[in-house]
């Protein structure tokens, strides 16, 4: 199974039209490769959902042709069981290394009817599955008794967790104490780290891969001394509007895309300034150059 630590939820680049931006794109995609993160493609900070069947196939052809030296996933996100299907196929055809399924949107299904929504994709796959827990975005909880009836799947490879909540954590643990955990929230990371948690699925790398990493091993070692507060304010930064809006912003203010272009009905005018961001951006910078070698 992959062991990969760290996975970045990547931003998908858009022109300034709305159009994807192929050359950001494969930018961004290089610099997670030079810090050693995996990429996970087209998941909600990815605007997954924003984009058409064409878009998502568009952008997980041309990243798995760079054949890079990290793991890639893609996103499987919606409400509709045989569009789901029908996308794993296709990405069954590619150099992908997983897959990133969600509790169907909107419908709020109980622990039956997400257990029989995981194991037809989970029998689709010809891909290690990561399972995700996001009720903030979904709408409904996966119960731990959903992770019991799939845990002998040979296909489930994995959980992120992204409740906010400890707890949850720690119920999925008991659950499934042989499946791996990674937390989905970045700056819960020391905290779930303490737990039990196999690794992170961070919006933070987009703009910090290196010191993400970093602090990333520095938690899973548990030496988190030199984390607080810092990471906790960096992390809140990139979550004061609706994600990938500041995770945008921050790109375009470090030169590293050319538009924070996003799909409606997110915008970057729900961000008054970017002051914040760059400041916290420095800080950031000068605690990785303070602690890298260490």
């Amino acid at each position: 199974m992959i062991n990969t630590q760290l996975w970045t939820a990547l931003v998908t680049p858009m022109q300034s039209d709305g159009q994807i931006d192929f050359d950001d794109l494969e930018s961004l995609v290089r610099r997670q490769e030079k810090a050693g993160n995996g990429v996970l493609l087209i998941g909600s900070t990815g605007e997954g959902l924003a984009l058409d069947d064409e878009e998502k196939k568009a952008v997980v052809e041309h990243v798995t042709e760079l054949k890079l030296s990290v793991p890639v996933m893609a996103g499987v996100g919606g409400y509709n069981l045989e569009t789901q299907k029908q996308w794993i196929r296709f990405c069954n055809g590619l150099e992908l290394d997983a897959f990133l399924l969600v509790t169907p949107l909107y419908s709020k299904p109980g622990p039956v009817g997400q257990t029989e929504w995981f194991t037809a994709l989970l029998n689709g796959s010809e891909k290690p599955c990561m399972i995700y827990n996001i009720p903030g975005r979904t709408g409904a909880k996966i119960p731990p008794s959903v992770f019991r009836e799939i845990e002998s799947h040979s296909n489930f490879w994995s959980i992120k967790e992204a409740s906010g909540s400890i707890q949850d954590f720690q119920a999925f643990r008991e659950a499934v104490p042989n499946i791996p955990i990674y937390s989905g929230d970045d700056g819960l990371l020391p905290f779930f780290s303490a737990a039990g948690c196999r690794g992170l699925v961070s919006v933070a790398s987009n703009v910090w891969p290196e010191a993400t990493n970093l602090y990333v091993q520095k938690c899973l070692n548990g030496q988190t001394e030199s984390l607080f507060p810092l990471w906790k304010h960096a992390t809140e930064m990139l979550f004061t509007v609706s994600n990938p809006i500041p995770a945008k912003m921050l790109l375009v203010e470090k030169g590293l895309i050319k538009s924070p272009a996003l799909r409606m009905p997110l915008t970057t005018s729900e961000l008054d300034s970017t002051r914040k961001l760059v400041d916290i951006d420095k800080e950031i910078a000068d605690w990785y150059s303070q602690n890298k070698t260490k």
